[in-house]
C-alpha cells in the first residue's frame, strides 16, 4: 500500500475549525465597517438581507494568514461559499460577470479596502454599547444609524 501524499497545509499548519471564534468580535466588526457592510464580490449590502461573512483572500489552507485584516474581506455567505478554495483572481473573473461587474474593478476595490486602516476603537465602542456584533449588524440591517 502506498502512503497517501500530504500537503504542507495539513502537515505544517494546525487545523482550524470553522465558526466565529477564530477572530475577535471587535476585529470582525472593524472589517465589516471598513468594507461598508457590503460584499466585495457582488456588492450587496447587509440592508439587502444578505448574511455577511469574512473571506480569506489567500485561503488559510493555502498558507494565508488566518486573522490578518489584510487577508480578509467582507463577503456575503453566497459568494464566500461559491468561492471555496479557488484563487481570488479565478473566482472574481467568474463572479464579476455573473453580477454584471468588471473583474478588474472588483480586484482594485479589494486592493484599496485591505490597505485601509481598521477603526477598531469605533468597533469596540459599538460593541460596548450594543453588547454583540450581531446586535450591531441587526441595527444596520434594519436601517437604524449605528
Amino acid at each position: 500500500m502506498c502512503p497517501t501524499p500530504t500537503t504542507a497545509a495539513t502537515t505544517d499548519r494546525p487545523k482550524r475549525t470553522q465558526g466565529q471564534n477564530w477572530i475577535t468580535p471587535k476585529k470582525r466588526l472593524a472589517i465589516y465597517l471598513r468594507d461598508g457592510f457590503c460584499c466585495a464580490y457582488c456588492g450587496k449590502g447587509i440592508e439587502a438581507g444578505v448574511t455577511l461573512t469574512l473571506d480569506h483572500l489567500k485561503p488559510y489552507s493555502l498558507g494565508g494568514a488566518i486573522s490578518d485584516h489584510k487577508n480578509l474581506i467582507t463577503a456575503c455567505l453566497n459568494c464566500n461559499s461559491a468561492r471555496g478554495n479557488r484563487s481570488l483572481k479565478a473566482f472574481v473573473e467568474v463572479s464579476a460577470a455573473y453580477h454584471q461587474r468588471e473583474g478588474q474593478e472588483v480586484l482594485a476595490y479589494i486592493r484599496r479596502q485591505v490597505r485601509r486602516v481598521l477603526k477598531t476603537k469605533v468597533a469596540g465602542e459599538m460593541l460596548a454599547q450594543r453588547g454583540s456584533c450581531r446586535k450591531v449588524l441587526d441595527e444596520v440591517q434594519g436601517g437604524r444609524p449605528v
